[in-house]
Parts: structure tokens; sequence; C-alpha cells
């Protein structure tokens, strides 16, 4: 064997194991949750009660509900990291116009028990869902939350639904910021947005920005081309993921509002 031969072969190895070790870990990859206890509900927002969802694999999920004078509830869904303590702007923001907010935390998240995976946090969203009964509802879901209230919608239609940040599925963003990893070959959670808003109905507004790094807006234009009921699209401009206009904007909160105004 000859010294090239081996060289390649050590090569060859390494690669082997490194793409071994990111499928195994691949999860510590996607799910970035913030564990930390978060506080009282009602000490972040003014009226807020602590509520507890229970899941049908049995795990007791801390979320927090404020309250509101309208009949629509905004059940929101975060993306991969933080927890809900992070997402407690945009409920203020929802709230300040009246609407109810049930603002959920995934399972590992926010002091949560349990580990994120695509069907655990299908789970959790099933749980969430049950806790707000037979009332009228808009499903929001933030980034990867967007896939996890689209598969939500197909077994629990909801009265509108607004996908923040939507991918077309996990693979197509995860390429998107690991372009050198054959990430579709590796993943083994999916989340195809694409596939599933094709079968939902429900008026949908789908918000993003122009300048989003880690799911590039062409494919949150694909999902809102590929959505079976109407669809409006909401963009801003020089917008990235994680800029304050995609939390608490006036434009994307004017929307949830007309969505909810309008059903």
């Amino acid at each position: 064997m000859t010294s090239v031969t081996r060289a390649a072969l050590v090569i060859v190895a390494v690669l082997l194991l490194l793409l071994g070790l990111l499928w195994l870990f691949q999860r510590q990859l996607i799910y970035l949750p913030d564990r930390s206890p978060v506080p009282q509900a009602g000490k972040v927002i003014p009226g807020a009660r602590d509520v507890s969802l229970t899941t049908s694999d049995g795990l007791r999920l801390n979320a927090w509900y404020v309250p509101g004078d309208r009949d629509v509830t905004v059940l929101i869904a975060g993306g991969n990291a933080g927890n809900r303590l992070h997402r407690a702007p945009l409920a203020r923001a929802l709230a300040a116009y009246g609407l109810p907010v049930l603002l959920m935390d995934y399972r590992g998240y926010g002091g949560n028990p349990g580990t994120p995976t695509e069907e655990g946090l299908h789970l959790d969203a099933l749980a969430a869902r049950a806790f707000l009964g037979d009332g009228r509802v808009v499903y929001f879901g933030e980034s990867l939350g967007a896939g996890v209230v689209t598969r939500l919608a197909l077994e629990h239609p909801p009265d509108g639904l607004v996908l923040r940040s939507p991918f077309t599925d996990l693979a197509a963003a995860g390429q998107a910021n690991y372009p050198f990893l054959p990430v579709r070959l590796l993943l083994r959670d999916r989340f195809p947005v694409a596939e599933q808003i094709a079968a939902v109905r429900a008026p949908t507004v789908v918000v993003y920005g122009t300048r989003d790094t880690i799911v590039p807006a062409r494919l949150s234009r694909a999902v809102a081309q590929a959505a079976g009921g109407r669809v409006t699209t909401v963009e801003l401009a020089g917008a990235g993921h994680n800029d304050l206009s995609m939390l608490t904007g006036d434009e994307l909160i004017d929307a949830v509002v007309r969505l909810t105004d309008g059903i």
C-alpha cells in the first residue's frame, strides 16, 4: 500500500467518523433550548398566568397564558432557540390589541422536562391546542415553529395561520447554513412545511426578512407559493432572522391583527 493510498484511506476514515458523529449528535445542532427556569408569567407580562400542558406521552410542560377580550386566541410556537421568555415581547404586543395569547414552550425548553425531537414537538403542540379547547385559534409559528404549527394545522385546522420565517423543509434550511455537508441524507427530523402547507386551507400569512441568512427569503417565498389556501406575504425589507422587527415590528403585529380581524 502506497503512502498516497494510506493517506486517502485516513482521510476517508476521518470523514466517515465526522459524518457519523454529526448523525448521532445532530439534534444538539438543531435544537438550542435555553433550559433555564423562567420567571412567573405575571412578573413579565401584566395579567399573564402560568399554566401547564400535559402531553400524550406524559410530560407536564409549563406555558404562559395572557388573557384578552377578543374571541380569537393566538397560539405561539417559537423557533429552535431560547424559551418563552424571549417571545414575551411578541405576546405583550399582541395582548395590547386585546388578543389572548398562549405562549408555549417545547419539551426541554424553559425548565420543561424531556428532549426535543420532531415528534416530541408535535405532541407538545397537540397539548397546547387541547388546552385552548373549542374556541377560535390562530397559530403563529416562528422559524422551526412554522413546521410545528403547519403539521398541527393538518390535524386541527386553525382559523388562521401565521408563519414567520418558514423554510420549505428543515433540510433546505440546513443546506443553506452547511452547504458542504450532505444535510438531506443525514437528517432524522424533517419538518416538511411546503409539502404540508399545500393541504392547509386556513387563511395564511407568511412573514420573512429579505436579509435573513438563517432561513433565506427564497425558502419562505416558496412556502407561500405552496400554500393551499388564501395566502398573504409580508416582506420586511432589510430584516434579518433575529431582528427586532421580526419579533415586535409594526408590520408583523399589524399582519397578525388584520388576520384575526378578518376571520
